[in-house]
Parts: structure tokens; C-alpha cells; sequence
């Protein structure tokens, strides 16, 4: 899911698609995601929001295909129930309660759909995940511009804003059985779609694998596996925020295997060897930039690298689905001493900068970095296997590939979607089992 060379920009085929000009426009101020449930009706009239202004996300909604996609899954009547919801709530604390309940309905209700429980609600095939993105948006949308009867700080509506994301991401829904003996616990991400200004109908088959794989158990030469899911934005500042590390670490001492998931190149999967510490400044989902080292906690003790714990060579090998699958060793670096970037396609070199990890310098690489450097800090570094694969990109099929005149799906499109996911099942099943093994 990211640009692939950091030293190129418009007019590149990347990931299948033409970029736009990249639009860079100043960081929003950090919002606050957590408050204190007692912060309720004490806040002073100073204090109270007015009607925010909508985001850049939330603004195309506005546009026919978003409508398409929620009508026809049923999942247009979704913001407007968080809105009936909301008008019921005297309080901050009854506000919360909404948006908790109705953020971690949206997640179920999307899970279900994708593993085939209850209505389909329209014609949209049930792999879909674009409906979730969609309706968490038209959420988000009127919690932005709701206007509470009660005093609402801006504090408050953004920790009611994190709420709903966390809830209706998966993040908070992830739970394992006790007690099960022999069953492998597994933790897979996925991601939003993204560079929906270039085609507005784009799916994100890590996202669909999520909601297709979560809770469900699978069967490898090690015994059952469950595996657990959620999925992240693509936005430079939910990461900056701390969003994989607060949602990983109260697990990444219970499970026997992770990886993240993202969108990568067009007709080959490939599992990343080296991650590195660098934002290359592709525009995210709101059309911000960011160029720099990758922020995180304590950066005097920060690597450049992060390496994958995957059994590569074991995925790598086995016969998984249609699409190949590739050991990725490649990297962008600054060698020590240098000024210039390098292309090194045996993985970096000792004392250089990094400028692009194998998943690239977007928030693919990004998130492979920060839950490795995670693994690593937590001295999991021997004992946990964990890293970063990137599926096909999916396409449209032929003669639906324009954006302005085609339809928001097609066969092969659906095809290529339930293709990546059944090898991401496959890819993880082979990693439990040799992992299992050589433990």
C-alpha cells in the first residue's frame, strides 16, 4: 500500500495507478483521542464546540460512488441511526455509551457480512469492505457536526471522535479463547482504501482479508489457529498518535504469530524482509504529507531497521493461491558517510539512514516498522514471529478501469478480491504451521 520509490512523483505507475500531484497542506493540530468519562456537564459555556468543519475523508462522501457502495449494501442507514442515537443522549457519558455501541455494531455488522451471516442488504458482493469505510465515515461525519443539547468540549468530541474509530476498527474486539489447549492465537491487520481522489470506487483487499478472517478459525499441520483482526487508517497522523502501538501491545505478548497486512504491488504478494524509518511524503486519506524520520517513543534509542520475523522462506515455497510470492530484500538507503540514496537489493548496509524499507516509505513500511520495533522492544524479538506482506493490487476488469464512466464493481474485480484473501489465509496458515514447528 505505498508509493515504492521515494524519489519519484507524478506521472509514475504506482501500485497500478497514475498519482495525482502530490498535495501537501499543513498537519491538523493533534486532537485529543481519550477523556475521562466525568468530564461531563461541568464544562463551561468557553469550552463548548461549535459545529467542527467536515474532513477531507468525510467531505467525499458527498460523491455519487460512496452512496452507490452504502446502498447497496444496506449500510446507509448506519449514520443516520448513530444520529437518532445521539439525539436521545443528555450527557457526555450517555454520548459515549452511543458511540462505543454503535462504533463496535458497525464492526460486527461488517464482519458478519463478510463471512456470510445475516442479510446480505443489497447487491454488493459480501467481501466487500468498502461499505465499512464508508459508513464509519458517514459516522464520524455526524459526530463532527452534531449539536448536543448539552455543553460538548472540543476535548470531549474528539475523544468521542477516537471512540468511534477504535470501536468500529476492530481494535477494541480483540479477544482470544482461555484455556484452549493447542490453539494458536494469531493477529492480522489490515488497512483502509486509499488514493480514493484518484478513483473514488478503490477497495483495499487487506482490509477485505480482515474482515473475512476475523474470529475464524483456521486449520494448519500445527493444529487449529484463531485468528484476530483490525484495521488502521491511512493517515500520517493517527500513526504519529501512537495507533498500532496502543492497539498492539496489550497482545503482542499472548499471541503466537502476527503480521500486517497492506496493499503492495500489482500480481505478486511479497513478504517485506527490512522495514525502515522513514515517511517519504505521499499524500495520506486526507491529502496531508509528511516527510521525515518516523516518530515514535524514545527516538534516542530508535533503529534506522527493523527486520521481519516471518518463516519467508516457508511462504515463499509453498503453493498458496494464483498469485507469486516473493522474498522482498530490497531497500532505499543513505550509506554511511553518503549524501545520496542508494537502491540496495540485499537489504541495507551497517550504519546507513533509511529512506525506504521494502514495503516502501508509506504507511505499509510504516506500520511493518512500528509493530517490529514493538516485537523488538518488548524483547519478543526471538520468540515472536511477526512482519509485513503486501498483497496484489486489486484491480477492476478490463473495460472498467476508468474511474469517471465505470461501475463500482465487476466479476473479476470480486474475483481478485476472494483470490487475495483465500492466499492471505493461506500465507498465514503456512506461517503457524512452520513457526509451530520450530517451536
Amino acid at each position: 500500500m505505498a508509493p515504492r520509490c521515494p524519489r519519484v512523483r507524478a506521472g509514475i505507475l504506482i501500485l497500478g495507478l497514475t498519482l495525482t500531484a502530490c498535495l501537501t497542506v499543513p498537519a491538523s493540530a493533534t486532537a485529543a483521542t481519550s477523556a475521562s468519562p466525568a468530564a461531563t456537564s461541568a464544562t463551561s459555556a468557553a469550552d463548548t464546540t461549535s459545529v467542527a468543519a467536515l474532513t477531507v475523508e468525510e467531505l467525499r462522501l458527498d460523491r455519487a460512488v460512496p452512496r452507490e457502495i452504502l446502498a447497496a449494501s444496506g449500510f446507509d442507514t448506519v449514520a443516520p441511526e448513530l444520529a437518532r442515537r445521539l439525539g436521545t443522549a443528555h450527557s457526555y457519558a450517555q454520548a459515549r455509551r452511543v458511540v462505543v455501541g454503535e462504533g463496535s455494531a458497525l464492526w460486527r455488522r461488517a464482519v458478519d457480512r463478510a463471512q456470510g451471516r445475516g442479510p446480505a442488504g443489497g447487491e454488493l458482493s459480501r467481501d466487500d469492505d468498502r461499505p465499512l469505510y464508508w459508513a464509519r465515515l458517514g459516522m464520524s461525519r455526524e459526530l463532527r457536526q452534531w449539536e448536543p443539547g448539552f455543553g460538548l468540549s472540543e476535548v470531549q468530541r474528539a475523544a468521542l471522535i477516537g471512540d468511534l474509530e477504535r470501536t468500529s476498527r476492530g481494535q477494541t474486539d480483540i479477544r482470544y479463547p482461555q484455556g484452549a489447549k493447542g490453539l494458536k492465537r494469531v493477529l492480522v491487520t489490515g488497512f483502509d482504501p486509499f488514493t480514493l481522489d484518484r478513483d473514488v470506487r478503490i477497495s483495499n483487499p487487506s482490509g477485505a482479508s480482515a474482515l473475512a478472517l476475523d474470529g475464524t478459525v483456521i486449520e494448519t499441520a500445527q493444529g487449529p489457529a484463531r485468528i484476530e483482526t483490525a484495521v488502521f487508517p491511512v493517515r500520517w497522523r493517527d500513526f504519529a498518535e501512537g495507533t498500532v502501538e496502543r492497539t498492539l501491545r496489550p497482545y503482542l505478548r499472548q499471541v503466537d504469530l502476527f503480521t500486517t497486512v497492506s496493499q503492495g504491488r500489482v500480481g505478486r504478494f511479497d513478504v517485506e524482509r527490512t522495514n525502515g524509518a522513514w515517511r517519504g511524503g505521499f499524500p495520506d486519506n486526507e491529502n496531508v504529507s509528511r516527510t521525515e524520520t518516523v516518530p515514535v517513543a524514545d527516538p534516542a534509542s530508535q533503529p534506522q531497521w527493523t527486520t521481519t520475523t516471518l518463516p519467508y522462506r516457508e511462504i515463499v515455497a509453498a503453493d498458496t493461491g494464483r498469485f507469486p510470492v516473493y522474498d522482498n530484500t530490497s531497500v532505499t538507503e543513505i550509506p554511511a558517510g553518503g549524501t545520496a540514496p542508494v537502491v540496495r537489493p540485499d537489504g541495507p548496509t551497517a550504519g546507513s539512514a533509511a529512506r525506504a524499507g521494502g514495503g516502501g516509505d508509506y504507511l505499509s513500511n510504516e506500520i511493518a516498522y512500528r509493530a517490529t520495533l514493538l516485537r523488538d522492544r518488548l524483547g519478543l524479538r526471538e520468540a515472536l514471529p511477526g512482519g509485513h506482506v503486501h498483497t496484489p493490487v486489486l484491480r477492476f476488469g478490463a473495460g472498467n478501469t476508468d474511474p469517471a464512466t465505470g461501475t463500482v464493481t465487476d466479476p473479476e474485480f470480486v474475483r481478485n478480491r476472494l483470490d487475495i484473501i483465500a492466499q492471505v489465509r493461506a500465507i498465514v496458515a503456512v506461517a503457524v504451521a512452520v513457526s509451530g514447528a520450530a517451536g
